[in-house]
């Protein structure tokens, strides 16, 4: 158990927390959810001790033990990945080395057999022995090879790092689990290990994901942050968006009627408060207005942007055939003789191991790069817009963001046009004065979509659109996608985002492409897909979002 008593911290005039009182308790997972900036990742580092609050004070139970996950992925460099993992509990990793170095001497003494007994009997007390097993355990479930698990950690790549630094943060058992973004760099199998292994940790976890769907799997209740505190409700994130926004729903309409009430008590005045024979009915109702009071609605740090696709025409018959194209990248091919044939309505999700094949493909689609071999053609009818997973060649010309969206607004439109359009994205007032080379990875994103809106496309290329956003921005995207009524091809590791939007799975694996005309979920529980897959990556990676 870990509880915040009368908690704020105020960065010089912004608050971001304000007598915060809050207990998380064990068997409960929470998921701490909240705008981008509303406080997550630091409210997380104030309970860890990191960082200290303004007042307020944090509590756990007596030789309870925090683990925590760490976003320093060179802090261990110079350690085996095996060691790494079991630094995740310092004290079990002090004792073995202490106990390790005992046993090597080479004049072991008689005050060496007395500490040592006592290390032993320590070693015990942690499940000291189950160490090796526990450690595999973990790095196994998260996709890290046994061949890698005595390197140093210097010789990892990214990916594997973050997974060695999460299976650290699980190690051990701990008392109160903090996790922040842990399905970051995850394919599917690992995030579903993850989302089992938390479903049967019997202690308190907190996490900050934007995954809805782990969300939704994993946690018991939300903790939302947001006009300054934060409120706990029991349920999963789809029931916190439900109750959250009938509660609102409710306290607007309250308004509503009480302001209605009010107008009618104030036309009575007006209108009878000279007339001598209404004027005691007069002074009651304006007693009654003087007690009534609009309950005051707090502004909420959460905001969703305004994410509408419109095709200028729909799609004709013929909207793309691709044939036997072929791609080599650094001597490797990625892509290999693939053939497609899109089809009216068609909302393609790319899945595979290997997003290198995705992102080519998307590329070449898109007319950013060549193929070695093989033919694609859009139908005449067909007006693209493309979203690159990497952005930043567009934003090297420092400019402001009027400026930057002017680009690719119609001639015919000025600055009272971006301004507006701007603002439905969120860069409103003195924000849309904003240099694009000062951006954050977020802001360029939806700077990137309104650039797509603005196309009037009747087809849709998306590679990786929810990276960088926050939960409130990804819902929006999400939704305007799905009321988009032509054709879409893009690659996300969003369940929840491809669970809600494809119509059509294509999986390119190194043996061949499955191509099923079914939804995601129906996609990863159909036996006969699992078969084929099977048979496609037999001796090659699994497949991944």
């Amino acid at each position: 158990m870990i509880t915040a008593t009368n908690v704020s911290l105020s960065y010089g005039k912004r608050v971001l927390f304000k007598d915060v009182t809050i207990k998380f308790t064990p068997g409960n997972c929470y998921g701490l959810i909240g705008a981008n900036g509303a406080g997550k990742s630091t409210f997380l580092k104030i309970l860890s001790g990191e960082i200290s609050p303004d007042k307020g004070d944090i509590g756990m139970g007596a030789r309870e033990r925090l683990a925590v996950l760490r976003q320093d992925q060179f802090a261990f460099d110079e350690e085996t990945v095996f060691n790494t993992v079991i630094m995740g509990h310092k004290r079990l990793y002090d004792v073995m080395a202490e106990r390790e170095a005992i046993y090597s001497k080479a004049d072991f003494s008689e005050a060496d057999g007395v500490r040592s007994a006592e290390l032993e009997a320590e070693f015990a007390e942690m499940n000291g022995y189950e160490v090796e097993s526990e450690a595999a355990v973990l790095l196994n479930g998260l996709g890290i090879p046994e061949e890698l698990r005595h390197k140093k950690m210097k010789e990892l790549e990214g990916g594997d790092k973050v997974r060695v630094l999460l299976a650290q943060a699980l190690f051990g058992n701990p008392d109160v689990l903090l996790l922040d973004e842990p399905t970051n760099n995850l394919d599917l199998k690992s995030i579903s290990w993850l989302e089992d292994f938390l479903y049967r940790f019997s202690n308190t976890v907190i996490v900050v994901s934007h995954d809805r769907h782990f969300l939704n799997q994993v946690c018991t209740h939300t903790a939302d942050i947001d006009f300054g505190r934060i409120q706990v409700y029991v349920g999963n994130y789809d029931f916190w968006y439900h109750a959250s926004q009938l509660t609102l729903k409710q306290k607007q309409n309250e308004n509503r009627k009480v302001a209605e009430k009010a107008a009618e008590l104030k036309e009575f005045i007006q209108r009878f408060s000279s007339n001598a024979s209404k004027a005691k009915q007069a002074t009651s109702r304006k007693k009654l207005l003087d007690k009534m009071t609009l309950e005051e609605m707090p502004v909420s740090s959460r905001k969703y942007p305004h994410i509408v696709f419109k095709p200028e025409r729909p799609c004709g018959d013929i909207i793309l055939e691709v044939s036997g194209l072929t791609k080599a990248i650094d001597g490797v091919k990625v892509l290999d003789n693939f053939h497609l044939i899109v089809r009216k309505g068609d909302k393609i999700a790319f899945v595979g191991g290997s997003s290198l094949a995705r992102t080519t493909l998307f590329q070449i689609l898109a007319g950013e790069l060549k193929p070695d071999s093989g033919t694609f053609r859009w139908g005449v009818t067909i007006t693209n817009a493309y979203f690159p997973k990497e952005n930043g060649a567009y934003f090297d010309k420092e400019m402001t963001l009027i400026e930057w969206l002017g680009q690719y607004s119609p001639p015919t439109e000025g600055e009272t046009f971006a301004r507006g359009f701007l603002g439905r994205m969120l860069f409103s007032g003195e924000e849309a004065m904003k240099k694009t080379t000062v951006l954050s990875g977020g802001e360029r994103v939806r700077c990137m979509l309104s650039r797509m809106m603005l196309t009037g496309a009747n087809a849709l290329i998306l590679d990786e659109p929810t990276n960088h956003l926050d939960l409130e921005s990804i819902t929006a995207l999400n939704d305007g996608l799905i009321a988009y009524s032509e054709v879409i091809l893009f690659a996300s590791h969003d369940h929840e985002f491809v669970a809600t939007l494809a119509n059509r799975i294509v999986e390119i694996a190194p043996r061949g492409v499955i191509d099923r005309v079914m939804t995601f979920d129906e996609y990863l529980e159909s036996a006969e897909v699992a078969a084929e897959r099977d048979e496609l990556y037999h001796g090659h990676a699994e497949p991944s979002l």
